[in-house]
């Protein structure tokens, strides 16, 4: 799996965990519907860092929380 696979299913994956929609969660975190819905549909595969921090801000999580979950151990090399 590759990494940007990996945030877009983490996400949903708390959002589902948390009861809310990907939208509440734009609200939440101030982060842009349009870039949320980019990285949801897979146009957006190199999420910055900035980005998940303001998405774990909202989610009131740590980023090492965010990243501590088995679909980030395998990840498939990028670099092609």
């Amino acid at each position: 799996m590759k990494i940007g696979v990996a945030v877009k299913e983490r996400i949903i994956q708390l959002c589902n965990e948390r009861n809310i929609t990907i939208n509440k969660l734009g609200t939440i975190s101030g982060v842009t519907q349009s870039t949320i819905n980019n990285i949801i549909s897979g146009r957006n595969n190199s999420t910055t860092i900035s980005t998940i921090k303001k998405l774990c801000d909202g989610l009131n999580i740590t980023i090492p929380e965010f990243f501590s979950r088995e679909l980030f151990e395998n990840l498939e090399q990028e670099i092609e």
